[in-house]
């Protein structure tokens, strides 16, 4: 159970350390995902709308800049699986004593408040006949899309019925991370004590390349939505935090020769996947599902350097660290703040003069929506809920950066 804030911690459970802070490097990475989402979700509804405007771009930037929405939540699935499974070893010392309700609870009160908010408006969104948010009977309607997001099968039912509106499409990913984060941990839990969580790991990592592979999955839709495609990177962040722990516990840490090695290789290589995309067809990597094992291990190697360094960034990149800390709210809001400028754009003519001003408004539009809401919606209701269920920043660690706590590594 979580225990209040004035419950000693027992012999057998270790001491929490209320000395977490955030790592801006991690914040970095969250916030080039977002930012792909971002630039790939304007980008498709421009083409939707027979708006040509890559013929005036070399096909290899169109790509790298446009295209690249996948590998942007593949960074957020091995971010995540790293947050979680370094949190779960600082709350409970060893992955074989993690709370299973108190994980659950936990995991609740971040993702639920707004993620069923969000659900009801898209509901009377769709009862109101508006514009973007009417689920078509094709997909099997409202009734189908809420069943499908709140039993964490979106990218089934798209696989099977075809694509949702915009909004409901973007649970795809939610999807796959809670449905891991539902065995999560029962697996640490239990498979840890037998030595088994480990070789689980490495099953989903094998697994993962031939999910996405054409070669053995003939479903164009489940290539980029499967649960296995994008639970290898989880597992990949898990594997990372697993073993950085290892390395603390034994009072070592990557010497300055092997982080450099680390940021460079990582750098290298996600420069390769994300700015050299095109290159990854051209090898085949794409065709055997490797493309996004690349760029899940180039994100493991950057995530080690910023856990290891402490890097702490310069302030000019604040609004970027900014983008990364509200990753969650302005991915799951963005699309409404998208259709409202788009539909502005389509009323003026869909002029070619004004794409680069759409891009460049509706990001940082989106990103101080997304931030609306996590000030005055889901962290509020986060604290709430978690003060209800017995957590507590004296505890746990702060929910919230805020200048009476310190921060919490989520």
């Amino acid at each position: 159970m979580l225990a209040s804030a004035a419950t000693p911690p027992t012999s057998n459970t270790p001491a929490p350390s209320r000395s977490w802070s955030r790592i801006d490097g991690i914040d970095i990475l969250r916030a080039l995902a977002i930012l792909y989402v971002l630039l790939n979700h304007i980008n498709m509804r421009l083409l939707g709308a027979h708006v040509h405007y890559l013929q005036h771009l070399p096909p290899a930037l169109a790509t790298a800049l446009v295209w690249q929405g996948q590998r942007g939540v593949q960074i957020f699935f091995v971010v995540s699986g790293f947050l979680i499974t370094s949190t779960s070893l600082r709350r409970w010392g060893t992955l074989s004593r993690v709370s299973i309700r108190d994980f659950y609870l936990i995991r609740f009160a971040r993702i639920a408040p707004l993620f069923l908010t969000l659900l009801a408006v898209l509901s009377l969104l769709h009862a109101l006949g508006v514009n973007h948010y009417v689920v078509s009977p094709k997909t099997g309607g409202l009734r189908s899309a809420l069943i499908a997001a709140l039993t964490l099968r979106v990218g089934l039912l798209e696989a099977h019925r075809g694509y949702l509106p915009a909004n409901w499409d973007i649970l795809w990913s939610l999807s796959v991370e809670e449905l891991f984060y539902l065995f999560f941990p029962l697996a640490a839990r239990f498979l840890s004590r037998a030595r088994l969580f480990f070789p689980l790991l490495a099953v989903l990592i094998i697994l993962g390349p031939f999910a996405r592979s054409p070669l053995f999955n003939h479903n164009d839709v489940w290539q980029e939505y499967s649960y296995l495609g994008g639970m290898d990177a989880i597992a990949l962040g898990c594997l990372t935090a697993i073993l950085l722990s290892h390395l603390n516990q034994a009072h070592h840490t990557l010497s300055r020769r092997a982080l450099r090695i680390f940021l460079l290789a990582g750098l290298a290589t996600l420069i390769f996947c994300l700015c050299l995309s095109r290159q990854t067809i051209n090898l085949h990597l794409e065709h055997l599902g490797l493309d996004m094992t690349l760029v899940a291990l180039g994100t493991c190697l950057l995530v080690a350097v910023s856990a290891q360094s402490r890097w702490r960034a310069p302030r000019i990149l604040t609004p970027i660290l900014a983008l990364g800390r509200r990753s969650y709210e302005i991915y799951l809001t963005h699309m409404f703040v998208l259709f409202f400028l788009f539909d502005r754009f389509v009323a003026l003519g869909k002029p070619l003069r004004l794409v680069a001003p759409l891009f460049l408004i509706t990001i940082p539009c989106a990103g101080l929506f997304g931030a609306l809401v996590a000030h005055l919606y889901s962290e509020p209701l986060n604290r709430r809920l978690r003060t209800l269920f017995g957590d507590s920043p004296q505890r746990l660690g702060s929910v919230l950066d805020a200048p009476t706590s310190p921060s919490v590594i989520r």
